[in-house]
């Protein structure tokens, strides 16, 4: 069952907030006073009681998930290396600005993701044809193109920029003309125990550091991983996705090359999708038997 934990949150401080409010505001005085007349002990009842001490520890939650730091949880692995599959990371909510919880429209301007940005942002659904016009689905298969598209948090490295010209043939990247360059470090050594690593190993992935640079004149230098015996990523432009990436949108793609399904796929994630920027590992379970804690990763700042 897929829920919005954010508009959860913010329904459960409105909830204990209206309730604590509204009987401060009518019926606290009167009870108050009918008690001490009876001389009774004052007692809140229990659903005020409760109110009233879950209002502030909910409250602060909010906002620091809203507009501090939100925990998340990464469960596939399509940005291996750089993000395996149990790692529990920490986002930036405040780097791009601050939004509104749960509607996430941003009212404070702070600043934009940059080339070669990890980022944490919603699903914008699967591009489909409907009668010729491209809408968005949450069907992949687009034999429903107007599926409800599920509110899922997904995580991929900036490539594109709004006006940036994005080519991609196989695994060469090419922006604004420029063939984005790297470097080969060797074969991706994993453990066979673990499902995904078991994948990568099969089909002969190999890890490169890969230099993604900025229009300020700095790069990026991140591991990617390939492995071109296990699929033959789309091509761009294809039909549905443009060489140029449109206003208020960015092109995202994962780093694990071959498996991952990203913008090559379903276009650019707008702007207004966006939830903050990953940057530090805080936790990392391999699972029993196949590793545990993995104590190397903890504290790893996200590149």
């Amino acid at each position: 069952m897929e829920f919005d934990f954010s508009a959860i949150l913010l329904g459960l401080t409105v909830l204990f907030g209206v309730v604590w409010g509204l009987d401060r505001l009518f019926l606290y005085k009167k009870r108050k006073a009918r008690l001490d007349a009876s001389g009774d002990e004052y007692r809140d009842p229990m659903p005020v009681d409760w109110a009233r001490s879950l209002f502030p520890v909910v409250l602060v939650v909010l906002l620091l998930r809203t507009f501090v730091a939100e925990p998340f949880r990464i469960p596939s692995g399509s940005m291996m290396p750089t993000l395996d599959v149990g790692d529990f990371i920490l986002v930036n909510k405040f780097a791009y600005g601050l939004r509104l919880p749960a509607f996430n429209n941003k009212f404070v301007q702070l600043g934009e993701p940059r080339r070669g940005d990890v980022v944490v942002f919603r699903f914008p659904g699967y591009l489909c044809f409907d009668g010729g016009k491209l809408v968005r689905s949450g069907d992949m298969s687009c034999n429903n193109p107007h599926a409800p598209i599920p509110q899922q948090n997904w995580i991929k490295r900036v490539i594109g920029l709004p006006g940036d010209s994005i080519e991609v043939h196989g695994s060469d990247l090419v922006i604004n003309g420029k063939p984005v360059t790297d470097d080969e470090v060797g074969p991706y050594v994993g453990n066979p125990q673990r499902s995904v690593d078991e994948i990568m190993l099969n089909m002969g992935a190999t890890v490169w550091t890969e230099h993604l640079h900025r229009d300020d004149g700095s790069a990026v230098n991140h591991m990617i991983a390939r492995m071109p015996a296990y699929t033959t990523p789309n091509t761009i432009p294809n039909d549905r996705v443009p060489s140029k990436v449109p206003k208020g949108c960015y092109l995202v793609m994962g780093d694990n090359r071959n498996d991952s399904l990203d913008g090559r796929w379903w276009g650019c994630m707008p702007e207004q999708n966006l939830a903050g920027k990953a940057f530090l590992i805080w936790m990392s379970w391999k699972g029993w038997g196949t590793g545990g804690v993995d104590f190397s990763r903890i504290g790893t700042i996200i590149h």
